[in-house]
């Protein structure tokens, strides 16, 4: 059996934690930052982690992260 290729894009945006969740960063900090309040762009700082429904689909990108 071949081995499976990693998703280059999914291995920069997503990390596996020990406790097996995966862990992502939150969007919009990029620009038009603004309009946006400083309470609503620290808390973008924070990392989240995936939802349930969303995290088969980025295990199978990032086949060997553990």
């Amino acid at each position: 059996m071949p081995k499976q290729k990693t998703h280059s894009g999914a291995s920069k945006r997503f990390r596996v934690k020990k406790s097996g969740l995966v862990k992502r960063s939150k969007s919009g900090k990029n620009h038009i930052l603004a309009k946006k309040s400083t309470k609503r762009k620290r808390s973008l700082r924070q990392g989240t982690y995936v939802d349930i429904t969303q995290e088969a689909t980025i295990r199978n990108m990032i086949p060997y992260q553990k």
